[in-house]
């Protein structure tokens, strides 16, 4: 069950990268699930959550503009890889399925990537324009990255 939850995430982190790890932090900072023994450990600090959350925030304003490039240019997609990964193992780390949960992560945040990227054009193209899909993109992640985070509690 983490491992498909890890890998959940990780489609989270292919839709918006920061969201996904900032609710993985905010679920080990509140105590949902602990991972202060492992090498994740800092993503349960107090400043953690908060700190992604500012950072998510951000991204959910800066999506939204023209000049955004595209999540499957390397630097956007080598970022979602690694958030994906970051808060796959987190996830998978409350079960000591650290490893896993990491690749997990990472397989979830590719699908996440050009699932997301394929669905919200179709969605753009149905609507006329992109602001509404980015919305609905925005929803989609945010509801399940907090719907996935409560099922590790």
């Amino acid at each position: 069950m983490f491992l498909l939850l890890a890998l959940l995430i990780g489609v989270i982190a292919g839709l918006r990268a920061m969201t996904a790890p900032a609710a993985v932090a905010w679920g080990a900072a509140l105590g949902w699930f602990d991972v202060s023994q492992t090498p994740l450990a800092f993503m349960g600090y107090q400043w953690t959550p908060w700190i992604l959350t500012l950072l998510a925030v951000v991204e959910l304003i800066t999506d939204q503009l023209p000049s955004t490039p595209s999540r499957k240019v390397p630097v956007q997609f080598g970022a979602r890889i690694v958030t994906g990964a970051l808060a796959g193992a987190t996830i998978g780390a409350a079960s000591s399925l650290l490893f896993g949960g990491l690749i997990a992560g990472v397989i979830g945040a590719v699908i996440g990537t050009y699932g997301g990227a394929a669905v919200r054009s179709r969605l753009a193209a149905s609507f006329g324009k992109d602001l509404p899909a980015a919305l609905i993109e925005d929803a989609v992640a945010v509801i399940g990255a907090v719907l996935i985070v409560g099922a590790v509690a």
